[in-house]
């Protein structure tokens, strides 16, 4: 992704001051918009800080060949960012190119999908997750998996209405976050100035009940210790606690 302009990260009496203003320890201010597209049976525009990303969930009647006369469902994901999503324009070849670092993502957001859901229930029904970026300043991955989660709720819903499926297959809530070390101190969701100076990056993803999905962490040109690691993870289980709280003011009981 290209570099934002530079700009330093500051203390003032021993606090960090980060480039929001935000404390350590929180999160961005989250902001959703559904529907937001006409035609999908899911959609949401999700916003945490300035990233922005449109998820939007469709429900095409087929399944991959190898899950043919089984009676089961798929959830898959694909993930792309806009020419002017960063600073500098991306090309459209290389957003039209599978890059690593995109089928990287996109298969992360179909994996967490799965891991809620009873595809069992679906019945042999593709469940298509687009993720969308609009704008990027750190945690797309995270704020596509939060977004996600909304418009495939709502796509279920849908689906259940319209007598596809008996019941919402969704077995928890769903949310995602990154946390890091910038400057030797601990954020939580990070910006992409904060991600790019990190000594270490790490996003989070985990249940409502606080059982994890998926853990992705690297040291950038550093190590960093198991006390380390288990208390990055310990932070971003309290952002995500937060995430699914908000969750569910917005989507109340999933099984309804």
């Amino acid at each position: 992704m290209p570099k934002e302009k530079d700009r330093d990260l500051t203390f003032k009496l021993g606090e960090l001051i980060r480039p929001d203003g935000r404390k350590p320890e929180q999160i961005r201010d989250i902001k959703i918009t559904r529907p937001f597209q006409k035609h999908a049976e899911g959609s949401v525009l999700m916003e945490m800080g300035d990233t922005r990303v449109v998820c939007s969930v469709s429900v095409e009647e087929r399944v991959p060949p190898w899950l043919k006369g089984t009676g089961r469902g798929w959830i898959t994901a694909e993930y792309s960012m806009l020419p002017r999503s960063t600073q500098t324009r991306l090309t459209r070849d290389s957003i039209t190119r599978t890059a690593g670092r995109t089928f990287e993502i996109q298969r992360l957001i179909g994996r967490a999908m799965r891991a809620v859901v009873d595809t069992d229930a679906l019945g042999e029904r593709t469940l298509y997750v687009d993720c969308d970026v609009l704008q990027a300043d750190g945690g797309t991955r995270t704020t596509a998996i939060n977004g996600a989660f909304i418009a495939l709720m709502d796509a279920l819903r849908v689906m259940k209405d319209g007598k596809k499926i008996r019941k919402i297959p969704v077995e928890d809530f769903l949310a995602a976050v990154s946390v890091g070390i910038v400057d030797g101190r601990m954020l939580l969701d990070l910006c992409y100035l904060e991600d790019s100076q990190a000594a270490v990056d790490m996003t989070v993803v985990m249940t409502g009940a606080g059982q994890i999905v998926e853990v992705q962490a690297g040291g950038e040109g550093t190590t960093f210790s198991r006390e380390e690691l288990d208390s990055l993870i310990l932070e971003g289980a309290k952002g995500i606690k937060r995430i699914v709280k908000w969750q569910k003011e917005i989507l109340g009981d999933l099984k309804g």
